[in-house]
Order: structure tokens, then sequence, then C-alpha cells
């Protein structure tokens, strides 16, 4: 309207802007063209598509940071809202299988080591978790790690302590749960050379190994209660 007005009434730009209350720099600003946005469209996809599991904040510090291109997060999350990537659903990170597996039995020491955890509470209702860690073929149990949270970075720590005076085992076997398919926890097995046996969604007898193993500690830990 200010354009319209300088432009086909005669009229000084600022007396313009004093009529439709808009500054001077807002009326003399000239939008420059840019390839920034396609740029950051074309990151942006090649990023979700690529790592279907990654957020904004996972796109913009690869975008800032290891590609160097210094774009604002304001603009940048504006374009993610734009290709409706703030509304994708999260794939559940699960090993699906046709066949049920039946039990794997280990054959010799340290072929197979199975992971597992316990839920319990406190007698002031605090919740805590347990890790254990046995080795298949003797029952041996080789770690019992406690604690509030025990993310993936916690297992890979306890489990690197156990090598210090343990054989590499061939194999871990553990269920679907978040810690065990973390990428941190995949690229950990790789790098060590163990393979990782994930069983069946609600298939525990698939781990009855450590699964007989959680029985035992839950009888002990009430015992020591009681007693």
């Amino acid at each position: 309207m200010a354009y319209e007005a300088v432009q086909h009434k005669a009229v000084s730009i600022r007396f313009a802007c004093a009529a439709f209350q808009i500054s001077e720099t807002c009326y003399r600003h000239q939008h420059q063209l840019s390839d920034g946005n396609a740029l950051i469209i074309r990151w942006l996809l090649a990023l979700t598509q690529e790592h279907c599991d990654w957020g904004f904040g996972l796109c913009f510090a690869y975008i800032r940071n290891v590609q160097g291109l210094r774009f604002n997060h304001k603009r940048v999350y504006r374009i993610y809202c734009e290709l409706a990537l703030n509304l994708r659903i999260k794939p559940k990170r699960r090993i699906k299988r046709p066949v049920p597996d039946v039990l794997k039995q280990p054959g010799h020491t340290n072929d197979i080591w199975s992971l597992d955890f316990m839920h319990d509470q406190m007698s002031d209702g605090q919740s805590y978790r347990l890790l254990n860690i046995i080795d298949d073929y003797k029952r041996e149990g080789l770690a019992m790690e406690v604690g509030l949270s025990l993310p993936a970075s916690r297992v890979i720590r306890t489990l690197n302590q156990l090598l210090e005076y343990h054989t590499t085992p061939q194999a871990i076997r553990c269920d679907n749960g978040p810690e065990f398919t973390s990428h941190e926890f995949q690229s950990w097995a790789t790098q060590k050379g163990i393979r990782i046996e994930y069983i069946q969604p609600g298939k525990p007898q698939q781990n009855a190994y450590i699964e007989r193993y959680n029985r035992t500690v839950q009888v002990w830990l009430v015992k020591s209660v009681f007693v």
C-alpha cells in the first residue's frame, strides 16, 4: 500500500510510511533471493532419509557443525516445519523375524554372554534397575550393575570392565530394549568384533539362561529383605 501511494499518489516516502505506520527501513528493504533455502531443503531431506530417527536438533547440529553452513536455527526450523518433518512418527527399533527361533546353546566358555535388565523398588518407593550379565555355558554371573538409570553408556562401561579380565565373547544375546538397539551399543559391538543376537519380541524363552538367573536373583533379594 505504501508503494502504491508513493508511485501513484505522488506522496513522499516519509509521509506514506507515517500514514501506514511502518518504518522507512521496512519500506526500503529489498529482499535478496538466494539458494540458501534450497540448500537447507536438500540437506534436511537427505539427513532424514538416511537417519530416520534423527530429529531437528541432530539435523541442525550436522548442518551447522559438520557441514559448516552458518544458517540461523530459526530459519532451518521454519523450513523443517514447512517440509512437515516435525510430524514424522519415530519408527520402533525392533528386529522383525517371521519364524520363531529356538534357544541356541553355547558350545564353550565365553561363547555367548546374555544380558538382561531387572526392575525393583526400594522401601521408599524409589525404582532402580539391575543389569545382569552371565556366561551361558557355565551359567556364571559375570556382573550385576545397579543404578537408578542404566543407559547404553553404562552398559558399555560394564562390558569393558569385564573384557579387562575375560576373553571377548563371540556373541551377546539380549532383547530389543533401547539400550541394546542404540547406535552406540551396536557400534561398540562392531568395534569389538562381537555379534549381537536379538531375541524376538515377546519371546523371553529365547533368552532362557538369563531369565532363570533373574529368577534366582529375585528370590535372593526377597530373602535378604525379610531375613
